[in-house]
């Protein structure tokens, strides 16, 4: 062990989780790279589509930025709608109240749109089933 590391500070490698972009092989780079943009070009659509989630992808995205974009990981980070969310939920797995109420909202509002126009029944039933688990859990996490 090299005598300037603290004996119980984990190196960061190409295989560990936490490793910079930098120390990752250029493959890896691009994968999480590419995996960072589509998820964020997804959060950004689900803003105007509301049957597209969009925490999940912008979440994703940080998560995927922090392995291949350090600069978009560092603009989600400093973004003021963006930052306190990714932040909440990387220290505590939390999510705050208003996002909460505004994800039971939005999963509200598009049942009540399934059930008006999908062509056959099953569908919004399904659909809802899941966001009344996907909301369940929502309001399951701590609040920061």
């Amino acid at each position: 062990m090299p005598a300037d590391r603290p004996p119980h500070t984990e190196a960061h490698t190409e295989s560990s989780p936490t490793a910079p972009p930098a120390a990752r092989p250029l493959w890896s780079r691009a994968l999480w790279w590419l995996l960072a943009y589509v998820s964020l070009a997804l959060g950004i659509t689900g803003i105007l589509l509301p049957v597209l989630p969009t925490v999940p992808f912008i979440l994703l995205s940080a998560f995927a930025a922090a392995r291949g974009s350090e600069r978009l990981h560092r603009a989600l980070l400093a973004h003021p709608r963006t930052g306190p969310l990714i932040t909440d939920w990387q220290d505590h797995g939390a999510i705050n109240r208003r996002t909460k109420w505004l994800a039971t909202a939005t999963m509200v509002l598009c049942a009540v749109v399934l059930f008006l126009v999908a062509p056959k029944l099953w569908i919004p039933f399904t659909v809802t089933a899941i966001m009344l688990i996907v909301g369940t859990w929502i309001w399951f996490r701590p609040e920061p």
